[in-house]
């Protein structure tokens, strides 16, 4: 029970940063793309630029801060990589970003978090 409201509420978080993404102006192209090698929540374009967005929901404010590690991130760009073909044109711009969601408070969108 605990896993599938943990699961309801990244839904849900996945589901905000889209529709703030959108309200920034980036066009969604994808949601949830599974690899072998990991997860990208949301695959985003604005202009000549993909984003491969990791979401992360938490709680409380005050644990967004410990939300994302090296090694999630590790992951998300191992996907991201290998999934970039699907929704890059020659010559567009990639980079991995990161929303951080929490109950009562405005999105806190980290860009260009990895940088290999």
């Amino acid at each position: 029970m605990k896993r599938q409201l943990a699961e309801q509420r990244g839904r849900q978080g996945e589901a905000r940063a889209a529709a703030w993404l959108r309200l920034k102006g980036w066009s969604i192209l994808d949601k949830r793309v599974k690899t072998p090698v990991g997860e990208v929540d949301i695959v985003a374009r604005r202009g000549r630029l993909v984003a491969f967005v990791e979401v992360k929901w938490r709680a409380r404010k005050e644990d967004l801060d410990f939300a994302i590690d090296e090694y999630r991130l590790r992951r998300v760009a191992a996907a991201a990589e290998s999934v970039a073909h699907l929704y890059a044109r020659n010559g567009e711009d990639l980079r991995i970003d990161v929303i951080l969601l929490a109950p009562k408070t405005f999105p806190r969108h980290i860009t260009n978090v990895w940088q290999p």
